[in-house]
């Protein structure tokens, strides 16, 4: 009997951890934006943003980061509405205008770039005028071109864009002659080539950045964690190298160059 009242009472001290002994739990929003998240509803999404949470959480056992689902054009109300605490590899400048948040810059950067089928004799100047050209283009996401204007029914309108949720698909619209040209974000294409080598004889790239990401994360201004924070546990997984080694494997690296092969 009084092993049992000893192990009941080692079990009512344990549930009764004091809160702050217990890691605050982190809610980080991500939508599908490959590479930097593939299908984040999965039970194991991928990309870049999951990897980056999992090294945060065995680097500290003071934060523990969880991704919380959302989508591009619901990401402003759900953080508003604190559905979500953070999110990483965003700009103040996709929409959030209206929305209350913190901005912490990153030293990395990614841009979007314009592709179009190799034709003889075509060159950068095909890239100077889409106002006779059919685009295909992700839904939800601001284009330098279109003024950051996000909304469907004016890109299909003054572009004659097709918008699909898939660069994959955008780029075998291309390939099969559906679309003129296709914008998709560098690091994507960089390791889509890399998958399919032989695609590039057959691609045009421009020279020419439709806009260059400087990425950031955007808090929550009354969230969990506050931008000098956030910056102290990055700067700790820079200071061991783990930062640069994730990365790399996306095509990314701190100081906006990208990555060697």
């Amino acid at each position: 009997m009084r092993g049992l009242i000893l192990c009941l009472l080692s079990c009512f001290v344990f549930l009764h951890v004091p809160g702050s002994l217990a890691a605050q739990e982190v809610r980080v929003g991500g939508y599908h934006f490959p590479p930097y998240l593939n299908r984040p509803e999965d039970p194991q999404p991928q990309g870049l943003v999951p990897e980056l949470l999992q090294a945060l959480n065995l680097m500290q056992e003071h934060y523990r980061f969880v991704l919380v689902p959302t989508s591009a054009t619901r990401r402003y109300r759900d953080m508003q509405g604190e559905r979500f605490d953070l999110m990483f590899f965003e700009s103040s400048h996709w929409g959030w205008q209206n929305t209350p948040h913190l901005a912490l810059p990153l030293d990395i950067e990614d841009a979007e770039v314009y592709v179009a089928a190799a034709e003889p004799g075509r060159g950068q100047e095909y890239f100077q005028d889409f106002s006779d050209k059919r685009m295909a283009l992700y839904g939800g996401y601001h284009y330098g071109f279109a003024g950051f204007n996000a909304d469907q029914s004016y890109l299909a309108r003054t572009f004659s864009a097709l918008i699909t949720y898939s660069h994959d698909s955008n780029l075998r619209m291309l390939q099969a002659r559906r679309v003129d040209v296709v914008v998709i974000t560098r690091s994507y294409l960089e390791m889509y080539l890399q998958r399919h080598p032989e695609a590039a004889a057959n691609m045009l790239v421009s020279e020419h950045f439709d806009q260059l990401y400087q990425h950031q994360v955007l808090l929550r201004p009354d969230g969990p964690l506050t931008p000098a924070q956030m910056s102290e546990l990055l700067d700790k997984l820079q200071a061991d190298g783990q930062l640069q080694r994730l990365l790399s494997r996306y095509r990314l690296a701190l100081g906006g160059k990208v990555a060697p092969d």
